[in-house]
């Protein structure tokens, strides 16, 4: 669905908002993830390790939620450069299995670097199915202004 950050620079403004459509983390996608970072963490892999955690359960790992986080954002080639700066980074709660995640972005600042590209400053909310923080970050997109 088109929303904020489908925008051209000249149409973006501050406090434009706009929530993603959402993406239900999988068993499979942490046993993935682990494999492929070499994240092996029994907090992540292991059901009767996690089930004996602070959180009861295994959870997935904070940095695929964030790279899911970035999968849902509607990054255009046509507008966005390239990720410039992630900042501020929070993990809020775990994203257990099942849980569906969605992100809302919010434009904080646009700045003008030269007469080609300018700066896009974003605040991101990772949220479950209920709403319910699991990270904030704040991130900085090299946009195209022409």
């Amino acid at each position: 669905m088109p929303g904020a950050l489908d925008n051209g620079w000249d149409e973006l403004r501050i406090g434009d908002e706009q929530t993603t459509t959402g993406r239900t983390v999988t068993e499979a996608d942490i046993v993935a993830f682990g494999a492929l970072t070499g994240d092996l963490n029994p907090l992540h892999l292991d059901r009767e390790w996690a089930a004996r955690s602070q959180f009861g359960e295994r959870v997935a790992h904070g940095m695929l939620v964030l790279a899911y986080a970035f999968g849902l954002v509607p990054l255009s080639a046509e507008h966005v450069l390239a990720v410039r700066r992630l900042q501020d980074v929070s993990f809020a709660r775990p994203v257990r299995i099942g849980d569906t995640i969605r992100v809302r972005c919010r434009v904080r600042e646009l700045k003008p670097v030269d007469d080609s590209l300018g700066l896009v400053t974003a605040g991101w909310e990772v949220v479950n199915q209920s709403d319910e923080l699991a990270i904030r970050a704040v991130v900085e997109l090299l946009w195209r202004r022409s």
